[in-house]
C-alpha cells in the first residue's frame, strides 16, 4: 500500500465530524492536509491538532456551495503544497422536516451544499489531477444515497444525485483510460455535532437512527481508500441491510421505515427556543469531531466494498436455486425407481426413534 507521507490531500467540510476525523487520520500519517470549510477558527483548531500528530495543514476558507471560492481555495492550497494526490469531498447540510414543512430555499441550499460543494470539489481537483492522470477522489455517501427516509428527503436526494454523479464521471474517466481513481463511501448513522445544529422543524432535538457509530470509523475506511482504491466501500452491517434490503424488498422497507423511523431520528430532549443551526452560516462553538452520542456509538465496525456486498443476495439466490434443483431432482429420480429413496440404517433408526 502506498505510503502517504508528504502526498497532498483535500478535505472539504474539515472543521468537524467525519471531516474532522478524515483530516486527522491523514495527518496521524503524515499527509500534508488542505483544509477546506467556511468556519476558519474551526480550521485552524484542526491544523493545530494535525501539527501535533506530525503532519502539516493550510487553511483554506471557503463555502463549498460557491464554485469560485473553492476553486480559489484549492489554488491557495496547491501553491503551498503541490499537486493533489487525494481530494476526500464531505461538506453537507440536512434539514429535519417533512417535506411540506420545508422551504425552497430550504431544499436549494441543502441541495447547493451537500451535492453542488462535491460536484465543484470535484471539478477542482479534476482541474488539477487530470493535468498528471493520477490521484484519488473520495466521496463521503451514505446508506442513503440508495433509500431516503422521513424527514431528510432534501438530504437523501443529494445523497443519490452525488452516487449518480459519481458513477458517471467513473466512466467517463474510463473512457479515456484515465489513471484517476474516484471511489464513494456509504456510511451508517454516525456520532457527530450535526445533529446538535443541523436545521428542524420538528419538536425533539434530532438524533442518528441506531446503530450508531464513531467519526473514526469512517475516518480509518477513507485512509484505506486512499491507500488501495475501490469503486465502493459499505461501512456497517446496518448499510448493508439498508441498501440490500431496498434492493429486494424495496415496499416492505417503506413500510418499515413509515412506522419506526421518524421516532427514531427525535430525541427525549426538546427542541430550545432560539436554537441556532448552520444551514446559512457555522455555528463557531460547536466544531468537534464527536457528537453527544458517544455512549451508544460503536468505535468499528464491518466495512466491504460494494460490489463483493452485492454478491450476497445473488449467492442465496443461486443456493436457493440449488437447493429446490437437488430436490426436485431426488423426487423425481424417487419416482422413477418406484419409491421414496433408500434410507440408511442409522437414518431408519433415527425415523423410527
Amino acid at each position: 500500500m502506498p505510503d502517504l507521507r508528504n502526498r497532498t490531500v483535500v478535505v472539504t467540510g474539515a472543521s468537524a465530524g467525519v471531516g474532522r476525523a478524515v483530516a486527522l487520520r491523514f495527518g496521524r500519517a503524515g499527509a500534508r492536509l488542505g483544509l477546506i470549510a467556511r468556519d476558519a477558527e474551526a480550521l485552524e483548531s484542526v491544523k493545530q491538532e494535525i501539527e501535533r500528530l506530525g503532519g502539516s495543514a493550510v487553511v483554506a476558507p471557503a463555502d463549498v456551495a460557491d464554485a469560485d471560492a473553492l476553486f480559489a481555495a484549492a489554488d491557495e492550497i496547491r501553491r503551498a503544497f503541490g499537486p493533489f494526490d487525494v481530494w476526500v469531498n464531505d461538506a453537507m447540510v440536512t434539514v429535519f422536516a417533512p417535506v411540506w414543512q420545508m422551504s425552497t430555499e430550504e431544499f436549494r441550499r441543502v441541495t447547493e451544499v451537500t451535492y453542488l460543494g462535491f460536484v465543484h470539489g470535484t471539478l477542482a481537483a479534476l482541474r488539477d489531477m487530470r493535468r498528471r492522470d493520477s490521484g484519488t477522489i473520495i466521496q463521503i455517501g451514505s446508506a442513503l444515497a440508495y433509500r431516503g427516509i422521513p424527514l431528510q428527503s432534501a438530504y437523501c436526494g443529494a445523497k443519490h444525485a452525488i452516487r449518480g454523479f459519481t458513477n458517471s464521471l467513473r466512466t467517463e474517466l474510463m473512457h479515456e483510460r484515465s489513471r484517476i481513481n474516484i471511489g464513494m463511501i456509504e456510511l451508517p448513522a454516525v456520532n457527530t455535532p450535526q445533529f446538535d445544529w443541523a436545521r428542524t422543524h420538528m419538536g425533539q432535538q434530532p438524533r442518528p437512527v441506531p446503530p450508531v457509530f464513531q467519526p473514526e470509523v469512517i475516518a480509518d475506511a477513507a485512509f484505506r481508500m486512499a491507500q488501495r482504491p475501490r469503486r465502493e466501500i459499505w461501512v456497517g452491517l446496518s448499510t448493508l441491510q439498508v441498501i440490500l434490503g431496498n434492493f429486494l424488498f424495496p415496499s416492505v422497507l417503506d413500510r418499515y421505515l413509515a412506522r419506526n423511523v421518524v421516532g427514531a431520528q427525535e430525541s427525549a430532549e426538546a427542541v430550545q427556543p432560539g436554537r441556532r443551526d448552520n444551514l446559512f452560516e457555522p455555528v463557531h462553538d460547536l466544531h468537534r469531531t464527536h457528537g453527544r452520542f458517544g455512549r451508544e456509538a460503536r468505535p468499528s465496525a464491518l466495512s466491504i466494498p460494494g460490489p463483493i456486498a452485492r454478491l450476497a443476495p445473488v449467492a442465496a439466490s443461486v443456493l436457493a436455486f440449488a437447493g429446490t434443483a437437488l430436490l426436485a431432482y431426488g423426487l423425481s429420480y424417487a419416482r422413477a425407481r418406484g419409491g421414496p429413496p433408500a434410507t440408511s440404517a442409522a437414518g431408519q433408526r433415527r425415523v423410527a426413534s
